[in-house]
């Protein structure tokens, strides 16, 4: 979930190439590794092994690079989760599923945090194109997180969703910080089952969760 080349979206949108796609994957690396502003154009140019006028050809300016390397990970996310939730078969499972991926990832070598949040973090505009490629892929998740409660038929999806996302959040930064896998799992599911039980308890419904 944290390895990905994509395609820009809108202004400066090309079909994809070889050439494309070897500029994106040295975007991918280094931006994710060292940050995006720290990373400059002549960097990826060199990494890539392209000229500039070839980069430039692709990618217009460094904020098209941006988007299109926010908008790779996110297809990469999305992948993953749908491939979650069609082999687990059901939602309660598909949330426990993405628990243990979250915490497996986030303690993962190599892992330096959720590429969105740092992401937002280095452009405070939010008319930003980053700042809005983060939201469009945030509604995603908050809409497949809703998805996954209403067929657990929990009521108040909205406020359940928000309280998971933010569990969500908290795991990638711990997870980063230093605790192993199985130190992260067991809080992040008890907290997930509280917030839904919370949910039913509201309305005299039993937890299942």
């Amino acid at each position: 979930m944290t390895q990905a080349a994509g395609r820009t979206r809108g202004a400066g949108a090309t079909q994809s190439s070889p050439v494309r796609e070897r500029i994106l994957a040295a975007a991918n690396e280094q931006f994710y590794a060292e940050g995006i502003r720290a990373v400059s154009a002549d960097r990826l140019i060199a990494a890539a092994g392209v000229s500039k006028v070839t980069f430039y050809r692709h990618f217009p300016s460094k904020d098209d690079l941006v988007v299109a390397y926010l908008d790779g990970r996110a297809a990469v996310e999305r992948h993953a989760l749908e491939q979650l939730r069609s082999q687990t078969g059901d939602a309660c499972g598909t949330l426990h599923a993405i628990a243990h991926a979250i915490a497996d990832m986030s303690c993962s070598p190599g892992f330096r945090g959720c590429p969105f949040i740092n992401a937002a973090a280095e452009f405070a505009d939010p008319a930003h194109p980053a700042r809005k490629a983060i939201a469009t892929h945030r509604a995603w998740f908050a809409t497949f997180v809703k998805d996954l409660l209403g067929e657990m038929a929990i009521p108040d999806r909205e406020t359940v969703a928000d309280q998971l996302i933010i569990l969500r959040d908290g795991a990638m930064v711990t997870g980063y910080l230093g605790p192993d896998p199985a130190a992260l799992t067991d809080p992040l599911i008890k907290a997930g089952r509280a917030a839904i039980s919370d949910a039913r308890a509201n309305t005299g419904r039993p937890s299942e969760a």
